[in-house]
């Protein structure tokens, strides 16, 4: 098997991130809501996310700055209030996640503009969207400022919710009724309908 080699330390950013973005995949996506000082909820999407540890139970988000440098919303409502609420969507929120990762005002609600049904938060006070088949409530554990492009939010999640009829009273969850869809680049995604299993 031939392989092609890439110096990072001398590709532009840009050429790192699709070297990347397209070869750790699928990427899970973390649909995130958080509120501002004032209250006011903001949802958007990341693919740069991940667990890191059960005990304590915690997650990382990879949350990328805009071109100009500034923080993005989801940032910097975190930074405000010290809370956020990671959504794992399915394959039906696909077209509502999409609308969320567009580029809006701050102040846009983008559960009103992607019609996204939430309750009150229970340990945290962001919002929870009900149709997504999984939320983790978290709390700001710390965060790594990565230059001007990017920061690293460290999360420990404080509370989950799972569809009732996904998991059963051994606490394993059904991948098949959870429907999750990971990024896999551009505009293609894939899902945890395609399964590969070794019979372990």
């Amino acid at each position: 098997m031939k392989h092609r080699f890439f110096d990072f330390q001398t590709l532009p950013p840009l050429d790192r991130y699709k070297l990347l973005s397209g070869s750790v995949l699928p990427r899970p996506i973390a649909l995130v809501t958080s509120v501002d000082a004032a209250g006011h909820p903001n949802a958007a999407p990341f693919s740069f996310f991940g667990v890191l540890s059960h005990d304590p139970p915690v997650i990382a988000l990879g949350i990328e700055n805009r071109p100009d440098g500034s923080r993005k919303d989801t940032a910097r409502n975190i930074d405000e209030t010290g809370e956020f609420t990671v959504h794992i969507p399915n394959v039906a929120l696909l077209r509502q996640v999409e609308i969320c990762a567009a580029q809006y005002s701050p102040g846009v609600n983008e559960l009103d503009l992607a019609d996204l049904p939430s309750v009150a938060g229970q340990a945290v006070g962001c919002p929870r969207i009900t149709t997504a088949p999984v939320a983790l409530e978290c709390k700001l554990k710390t965060k790594v400022e990565l230059g001007s492009a990017r920061q690293i939010v460290i999360g420990e999640v404080v509370g989950l919710f799972v569809r009732a009829d996904a998991v059963n009273d051994r606490l394993h969850i059904d991948p098949r009724i959870i429907d999750a869809i990971g990024r896999l680049g551009g505009p293609a995604y894939a899902s945890t309908r395609d399964q590969l299993v070794t019979g372990q």
